[in-house]
């Protein structure tokens, strides 16, 4: 019987180390493909995507045809060294070894290290590619790929794992969140913040953002007409909480709206101002934004009294401040979005001590801590565990705090700088 000649064999050889690219560089491309862009592109009628995502809906069975041929390639690739070995150096020990490390050397290069490095770097122009001969390959080997998947899955089974399983590739909060703040340039800062902070919904309480108490802007019926009526002509609110003697005490909510109606006739009294109120929507202080969110949308509702375990008042909570806790404040100078804050020329910010700490860090873009002070006030009592009768400094992590004005059991006004 004639050899075969050596040229052919190799001619053979370099094609079977192309096939093993192809399949090496397959493998990884699939594996390494973004699952979530491939979906959006199959969504958008992307037909290599579309094959694709085919293919991955059962990875068992595209694993096993790629490596199916992967190996049918290396193996005969194997031999074929072997003859070619023989012919060139006869049948002795060193024209086996010579050829077993060449071939070794020549599929990691060429068939595994190389082609697996670009496909993990670009696994979408791997992929795409690869799926128009790995779906004809699949349906031509489709007997032997069940045959060895079933074996597989016997062996498997003890470790109760089963093929078909493909495992769950749904995100959770966390990871959404890591997804997003590493999407890069591929998504605006302003959009990467409003989804960060629809995620941290969940995170915040109606406690955490509401109106305090002392800080609500109310109209107590007991007061002298006149004074309610020029509180009413210089207010800045479009709701009203109406209350009697207390903010405790409430009698009703009044709109501005239907009181620019009532300014405009000659003669007005309480009667008619209460006749005008409609029901408050209370809602308690431990409830999470993106309940409440969507509670304020189930009712109707834009404006909440936020009351404690006894039913007492606690705060007002407004839709707004809910999509600020999203969008930002809607302003981006810092004297404008908070007037709790006063720039300073050697860079430090002069504080009001009732301003909320998720304001300033929002403002400022400082990371003050917010698990359990909500005011800079209540942070720094927290963090002394004392009210100081007189100015003190303090750090807190990396912000040095110089208390300025103490009053009335409170912390008035702080300076607070970013430590070098």
């Amino acid at each position: 019987m004639s050899q075969v000649p050596v040229s052919a064999l190799m001619g053979v050889l370099c094609l079977l180390l192309l096939l093993s690219a192809f399949f090496s560089s397959a493998e990884t491309g699939m594996m390494a493909i973004n699952r979530y862009r491939l979906r959006h592109l199959a969504r958008k009628g992307h037909r290599a995507a579309k094959r694709t995502a085919k293919l991955l809906e059962r990875p068992d069975r595209l694993i096993g045809v790629i490596l199916v041929g992967n190996n049918f390639v290396n193996i005969l690739a194997s031999s074929l060294t072997t003859m070619v070995a023989l012919q060139l150096w006869g049948d002795n020990g060193y024209a086996i070894a010579i050829g077993t490390i060449t071939l070794t050397i020549l599929v990691l290069i060429f068939g595994e290290v190389t082609p697996k490095t670009m496909a993990a770097l670009y696994p979408e122009r791997i992929a795409f590619p690869a799926s128009i001969v790995l779906v004809p390959l699949l349906k031509l080997c489709y007997p032997l790929v069940v045959v060895l998947n079933w074996v597989c899955g016997l062996i498997m089974q003890p470790f109760g794992i089963k093929l078909g399983d493909t495992g769950s590739d749904q995100l959770n909060a966390d990871e959404l969140r890591t997804l997003v703040n590493e999407s890069g340039r591929r998504l605006p800062q302003k959009r990467r913040s409003m989804l960060l902070g629809i995620l941290d919904l969940e995170k915040v309480s109606v406690d955490d953002i509401m109106v305090p108490r002392n800080e609500i802007v109310g109209l107590d019926i007991d007061e002298d007409i006149n004074v309610i009526l020029d509180q009413l002509r210089e207010c800045q609110h479009t709701r009203l909480p109406v209350y009697k003697g207390d903010i405790n005490n409430i009698v009703g909510m009044l709109h501005m709206r239907k009181v620019a109606r009532l300014l405009s006739l000659e003669e007005i009294n309480k009667a008619i101002l209460l006749q005008e109120t409609i029901e408050p929507y209370y809602i308690p202080e431990s409830t999470p934004l993106h309940t409440q969110l969507f509670n304020f949308q189930g009712v109707k509702e834009r404006v909440a009294l936020v009351v404690d375990e006894y039913g007492d008042i606690q705060g007002l909570l407004t839709l707004e401040d809910i999509l600020e806790e999203i969008v930002g404040d809607f302003t981006t100078d810092v004297s404008d979005s908070s007037q709790d804050i006063t720039p300073q020329e050697d860079g430090s910010y002069i504080i009001d001590g009732a301003a909320s700490v998720r304001d300033v860090n929002r403002a400022l873009g400082w990371n003050l801590p917010v698990d359990e002070a909500r005011t800079i006030s209540g942070l720094i009592t927290e963090e002394m565990q004392f009210i100081p009768e007189f100015s003190v400094c303090l750090m807190v992590g990396e912000y040095r705090f110089e208390i300025l004005q103490v009053k009335d059991n409170r912390i008035r006004t702080v300076k607070v700088v970013l430590a070098p």
